[in-house]
């Protein structure tokens, strides 16, 4: 669930079904309640009903109430209970002395404790009551709603009359609807969550435009670019139009940062060409003491080191605004890593490192400019040789495979901590242990930077892999194809 989508059509999905769920009980409570209404309504009309009746077959004679010859107990008169035979449900007459002198033919069904707890229910009420209750007769009946009311004008030895009826057929009814409903639950849900998933895809879809734009644009090389923005006055062009303004505000910062570093090193050039000629003629001077020219000589390894950082500096600014073209041509990468070994052994020999270089002996032709090409390696070899301890070793191999050509720097050097990896090629970045530039190891932290820049803008790669106290191993690829490396001037570069 890290995607916005999958978390929106996940609440889509978990809201829906709590809407589906809440509906569905809401429902068949609603359903219930109105069918239990209904059930109450119509137990009192049939109460009322016989209480009519009972009153009017009071003025016949003979009454409603005879004795049965058989049994001697009193009990409605037969023309009166054929009467009430019609009358669904449970009915009971109750009589003065609170006998039962009338029951249904529902409730002469009922099992005999049943039928004694409902007839105790329609004797335990006074003469002033009126009253709906319900009664859990236990199975098979279940639960029932009734209605007890006193009989009035029907003599005086009839008193109530209780009419009542089962819940289980009204119940059926909301259950069988929820039922209905939780079984087609499923099926809703899932083709709301496709339908919600859809959707959600096409509202995020700005989204993932705009965050294509930035990736492009934040590459390091295309801050002139703008998102669109859209018209539609909502959050979506709100965003476009934010980022398009700090979008301008970094451009401008970039420019300008660019500019002063160009014009400064441009600017500085001409003062440290100047200056390291007069320390020159200081030190070819016949009448220079010796304490002096040891501090002209330090001088002036000062000077070249600045003049070359200086210089560094510069292309790395051309770079930035595309004015650092690459003079591409056919060339043999062999006679370029034949040269640079050449160096790297006599580097070594004074270093006290084996310098160990692995050619192959086919052609590697590619399109590429040759003093930068040559630049990227003497600058990983000359690292390798700082970094390895006397005794150790550094190796060169190169080789090409699939249309790319593959050359790699490896020595048994100092390494880097897994730390510092990710920050190897950013500018002016060095190690803690070789920050200072008067230290064992001088320089001023712009050689891989200068690496990245010149692999990237043939079209290739540069990575470093490494382990304290165990070496670094830096690989560069390059393709071999021409149109690799036709727009140098659009090549990022580490800040």
């Amino acid at each position: 669930m890290h995607s916005i989508r999958a978390r929106l059509v996940l609440w889509y999905a978990v809201a829906l079904g709590a809407t589906m769920f809440a509906f569905a009980v809401a429902v068949y409570l609603v359903q219930r309640s109105q069918n239990v209404a209904e059930l109450d309504a119509r137990a009192r009309l049939e109460a009322d009903f016989i209480v009519g009746l009972l009153a009017v077959n009071e003025k016949e004679p003979g009454g409603v109430v005879v004795t049965d010859r058989q049994t001697g107990r009193l009990t409605l008169a037969p023309r009166v209970e054929s009467l009430l035979e019609v009358i669904p449900d449970y009915v009971i007459v109750v009589g003065a002395q609170r006998e039962a002198l009338y029951l249904s033919s529902d409730a002469r069904a009922l099992p005999y404790g049943a039928l004694v707890k409902l007839l105790d229910r329609a004797v335990a009420h006074d003469t002033a009551d009126v009253e709906f209750g319900r009664a859990d007769l236990g199975p098979p009946v279940g639960v029932i709603r009734y209605y007890v009311r006193p009989i009035g004008g029907a003599g005086p030895k009839v008193k109530w009359v209780l009419s009542g009826a089962s819940i289980a057929g009204l119940v059926l009814g909301p259950q069988r609807l929820l039922s209905v409903m939780l079984a087609i639950a499923p099926f809703i849900l899932v083709a709301s969550t496709i339908i919600g998933y859809l959707l959600v895809g096409r509202t995020l879809q700005p989204v993932e435009s705009i965050v294509d734009e930035v990736e492009a644009i934040t590459d390091g090389r295309s801050l002139h670019r703008r998102l669109a923005e859209p018209r539609t006055g909502d959050e979506l062009a709100r965003l476009s139009a934010t980022l398009n303004a700090m979008l301008a505000r970094l451009e401008r910062s970039f420019s300008t940062l660019r500019r002063f570093t160009a014009d400064a090193s441009h600017e500085l050039k001409t003062p440290l060409t100047v200056l390291r000629s007069g320390v020159e003629r200081a030190i070819t001077h016949p009448a220079t003491p010796p304490v002096v020219l040891e501090v002209l000589e330090e001088t002036l390894v000062e000077v070249n080191r600045m003049t070359e950082m200086v210089d560094s500096l510069l292309m790395l600014a051309r770079a930035d605004e595309g004015r650092a073209p690459l003079h591409l041509e056919q060339l043999d990468l062999r006679e370029i890593l034949a040269e640079v070994a050449e160096t790297a052994n006599i580097l070594g020999e004074q270093a006290g490192v084996a310098v160990d270089v692995s050619i192959p002996a086919a052609p590697m032709v590619l399109a590429a400019d040759h003093s930068r090409i040559r630049q990227l390696f003497m600058n990983l070899i000359t690292n390798a040789i700082k970094y390895t301890p006397k005794g150790g070793n550094v190796w060169i191999e190169a080789s090409e495979t699939g249309g790319q050509i593959t050359v790699t720097v490896r020595d048994t050097g100092i390494g880097i901590a897994p730390g510092d990896l990710p920050l190897i090629f950013d500018r002016f970045w060095r190690a803690d242990a070789a920050r200072s530039r008067t230290g064992e190891r001088p320089g001023a932290g712009l050689g891989l930077a200068i690496c990245k820049w010149i692999a990237e803008a043939h079209g290739g790669s540069i990575e470093a892999q490494s382990r304290p106290g165990r070496g670094t191993t830096f690989t560069v690829k390059l393709p071999v194809e021409v149109e690799a490396a036709t727009q140098p001037e659009e090549v990022p570069l580490s800040s």
